[in-house]
């Protein structure tokens, strides 16, 4: 076991914690590739809006999801990669300019450049998660990816910064360390989703990925082959779950239940005569409803996080016909039948359940849901770096189908 290279993701929702184990293979360092080998899934409720609420609780929540994933790996991983995301996530642009010390400009150039666009004040409580160079201008030349070794007097650098709650990211690491674990790194869910499940090509044409979660609900747009938008919207899967307890009146787990087994976030999908029976008290007497009603109550709250998600795509710019590579889904609510139909409506653009598949191997079907996007990209996110070293390049780089070709084709988000 000592020679394999082991790299593990864990994704803490709000309702589940996933862990993944994958084993570095594939053609080193051109294009690694992840070997699934164990997955690991236990509730959570000690996580809210992508908040630690419940150190104690989540602790025990990713002690069990990792030794599940470790009993099936039949190996232990001492370290693993976290996703983060939630309202605290906050990212703006940042510009640096230096002037070229030699003939032509060389890697320590690009360095300082990068670092000058680095070196501002990120406020109170918040720590840097990612710094993603968009691009480069040489001498008023825009729309540069890598200028190393051409000639120029002044490089500039204009630069994505990712950045979270300083507190949320200490408590997340202590409940990883308390659980016997520690952190080699934390990186944005829906950045992480990425690696999973968009193509080179979808990111290059305009593509958004929509990740519904059980708390939160991540939108990353992708044009150009950059990261172009982050947000985070505070509705998701809980607000659907708290409508079927509202309207149905039934206990949230009764609710939670009801939506897995017959819940349809498109009412047309539905037939109008099936009937469901519902938990009750004995008060209350055997009760049924249509699964029409269900569906409908999902279906309103459903198209309301999507028109949410619809306006913060104006605002980024990515309106109508501005995502030619449509919408992805990911996250553990895009499981729903009916959410794919029901944002083709929406968003009047190409839609797809993102299902995790590119760069992986192994026990593949163990994770082909869009619930494991997270997880996945995690372990896509730690291979890809393991096998070049730490190289900043290669982690927003293109998908790992395609990294065969040149290795310019990985930096080009970098230097």
């Amino acid at each position: 076991m000592s020679d394999r290279k082991l790299v593990a993701g864990l994704d803490l929702g709000s309702t589940k914690t996933c862990a993944v184990i994958a084993e570095l293979a594939g053609d080193l360092p051109r294009a690694p590739i992840a070997k699934i080998l164990g997955v690991g899934l236990a509730k959570n409720s000690g996580v809210r809006r992508g908040m630690v609420r419940d150190i104690d609780e989540t602790t025990r929540s990713v002690a069990a999801a990792l030794k599940d994933a470790e009993r099936m790996a039949g190996a232990r991983v001492p370290d693993v990669t976290c996703g983060i995301a939630g309202e605290h996530v906050s990212a703006r642009s940042s510009t640096g300019v230096v002037a070229v010390s030699g003939e032509e400009i060389a890697p320590q150039d690009v360095g300082r450049v990068n670092e000058v666009a680095r070196a501002v004040s990120l406020g109170r409580d918040h720590e840097l998660l990612h710094d993603i160079p968009q691009e480069y201008v040489v001498d008023q030349q825009r729309g540069i990816s890598d200028p190393v070794g051409m000639t120029g007097t002044r490089l500039e650098v204009e630069m994505y910064l990712v950045t979270v709650q300083a507190t949320a990211a200490q408590n997340l690491r202590k409940s990883v360390q308390r659980a016997g674990y520690r952190v080699a790194d934390l990186v944005l869910e829906p950045l992480a989703a990425s690696y999973a499940i968009l193509t080179d090509d979808e990111k290059e044409l305009g593509v958004a990925l929509v990740e519904v979660g059980g708390s939160s609900t991540g939108v990353a747009i992708f044009h150009e082959g950059k990261i172009r938008h982050l947000a985070s919207l505070k509705y998701a899967g809980s607000h659907v779950t708290s409508d079927l307890v509202q309207g149905l009146g039934v206990t949230q787990s009764d609710a939670e239940r009801l939506k897995e087994r017959h819940g349809a976030a498109y009412t047309p999908l539905v037939d109008a005569g099936e009937m469901v029976s519902l938990p009750s008290t004995p008060g209350q007497g055997a009760r049924t409803a249509s699964r029409e009603l269900v569906a409908h109550i999902i279906h309103q709250r459903v198209d309301e996080i999507f028109q949410l998600v619809g306006r913060e795509f104006e605002r980024a710019g990515y309106g109508a016909g501005r995502l030619p590579a449509g919408v992805v889904l990911s996250g553990g609510t895009a499981h729903l039948p009916g959410m794919v139909e029901l944002a083709r409506e929406v968003f009047a653009v190409p839609v797809r359940a993102g299902h995790p598949e590119l760069g992986i191997s192994g026990l593949v079907d163990s994770v082909q849901a869009p619930r494991y996007a997270v997880p996945v990209g995690l372990v896509l996110y730690a291979a890809r770096k393991s096998a070049h070293g730490n190289a900043p390049g290669v982690l927003f780089g293109g998908s790992p189908e395609k990294l065969f070709g040149p290795l310019k084709r990985w930096l080009q988000d970098f230097f």
